[in-house]
């Protein structure tokens, strides 16, 4: 019975699977919310169906309508076209429904998650007091290092609330926005928020140290500074070893956002762009993005794992048990959630079957593609890469011949990006820079291949020339 309720599920997946070599078919639905919408509104069903004809409906309105990830002309948003293996293990997390905040609910899986937090922080050339905990992804994993570097900054906020004169936190221009959310929630006031410039990218770190000055002599406290390991925009990466530097000076708070970047750790090739990355105190780490995780699959790894025991000043002797020299193996006294999944045992699996080696060989193809993508655009006189990559992330701009008007740019861009999605041939995200309207590529799946950039680059010439044409 159980087989013969899998069967139709695992056929439907391998069908998937199978077809993610070709660029055959459509990237994304041509349809719009208002129509998908339409499709499913539909009254809660009071009777049961067979699964072949849910899995047949799956395959055509559901599969057959979403954003192939694993299409080799994918090349938009920060989402990885996820390993087959942690797709798979996907299935057994579900199956075993291990809660992993408490050790006694989930004996193996906290086991599992433990190993992996400690595989990353040495990654990150911790010692043996780091640790850390699985989240839904970085935002959740800023806000907690943020959290706990207020607990550090203000160690009775838990209980009193912050203080009328609270601190400030900084971070560069391009940093994310949960930045600016977590600042709000933390009830610091985004006022609180000081954003130093980031000229191509990078936070300006000769500004950072006259603001750090600046606040020193006016009596103004820093709570912590946020540097970007991969921003979303271009891809880019602060310089750690510096920021480390003035942060160490000053007794300051480092958190990493790295979301997106700290997979870099991985690669020889790659590893330089965060060097100094061991200076911080914190570390956001999404392994669903370049580490090629099914979402979710964040991490937050601290330098010293009572910073973030602290963070959460509450007891729950019903739950939570300490154990040899007070310290407890429940995951729960350092996280916000307390039903989550052992989502660590997809890269627990992953590295099982493909090994570090094997995860750096995917990092670097990706920051490859991007790289080949920017010398195509550099033989071209109708396309401007606005950046070298640091990453997979590659923003440019389109500028047909006798175009000079930026304005006119601007929107010319963000309707060549429409239409070209809109054909099905590929999919790519628009970004803006320096108050300009401009095309982003990223690319997220190891099936995209140097032929597939050159399509990409030709594709959009082409829907460019019948956009101009009026066709």
């Amino acid at each position: 019975m159980e087989r013969d309720a899998a069967l139709p599920f695992l056929e439907l997946v391998t069908r998937y699977f199978a077809q993610t070599s070709q660029t055959t078919g459509r990237v994304s639905s041509p349809l719009s919310p208002v129509e998908l919408a339409r499709r499913f509104a539909e009254p809660l069903p009071l009777a049961g169906m067979p699964l072949a004809a849910i899995t047949e409906r799956l395959e055509r309105e559901v599969f057959g309508e979403m954003n192939r990830l694993a299409h080799p002309m994918y090349m938009g948003h920060q989402v990885s076209a996820p390993l087959p293996v942690a797709v798979w293990t996907e299935a057994v997390i579900a199956a075993m429904n291990q809660s992993v905040a408490v050790s006694e609910m989930s004996p193996s899986g906290t086991a599992v998650e433990r190993t992996v937090i400690r595989w990353m922080c040495e990654l990150v050339g911790w010692g043996r007091d780091a640790g850390g905990t699985f989240t839904s992804g970085g935002t959740e994993a800023t806000f907690t290092a943020l959290l706990a570097a207020r607990a550090a900054c203000m160690p009775r906020a838990w209980e009193e609330g912050v203080p009328t004169d609270a601190p400030v936190v900084i971070c560069g221009g391009q940093a994310h926005y949960a930045i600016e959310r977590a600042v709000a929630q933390l009830g610091l006031g985004t006022r609180r928020l000081i954003r130093i410039p980031a000229p191509n990218g990078h936070m300006d770190t000769g500004v950072l140290e006259t603001r750090l000055a600046e606040l020193h002599e006016a009596g103004i406290r820093v709570m912590a500074v946020v540097a970007t390991a991969g921003t979303t925009a271009t891809g880019s990466f602060d310089d750690l070893e510096t920021i480390g530097t003035l942060c160490d000076a000053r007794g300051i708070w480092l958190h990493v956002d790295g979301a997106h970047g700290a997979s870099a750790l991985l690669s020889a090739t790659h590893r330089h762009r965060v060097s100094g990355i061991d200076r911080a105190r914190s570390v956001a780490w999404d392994a669903h993005k370049m580490m090629l995780m099914p979402l979710s699959a964040g991490m937050l790894l601290v330098r010293d794992e009572q910073d973030l025991e602290r963070a959460f000043a509450q007891e729950a002797p019903y739950l939570f048990h300490r154990g040899e020299g007070g310290r407890t193996p429940d995951q729960g006294t350092r996280s916000f959630l307390c039903s989550r999944r052992v989502d660590a045992l997809k890269v627990w699996v992953a590295l099982q079957r493909h090994g570090a080696n094997g995860m750096a060989a995917f990092y670097d193809h990706l920051c490859a593609m991007a790289r080949a993508l920017y010398d195509v655009l550099g033989s071209r006189t109708d396309f401007t890469a606005l950046h070298e990559p640091e990453s997979n992330i590659l923003c440019f701009r389109w500028h047909p011949d006798g175009v000079r008007d930026d304005d006119l740019l601007d929107t010319l861009n963000l309707a060549l990006r429409e239409r070209y999605n809109a054909s099905g041939h590929g999919w790519i995200t628009t970004t803006v820079l320096d108050g300009r309207r401009v095309l982003r590529v990223t690319v997220m799946n190891p099936r995209t291949q140097r032929e597939h950039v050159q399509l990409l680059v030709d594709g959009l010439a082409e829907e460019g020339a019948g956009l101009l044409a009026g066709k």
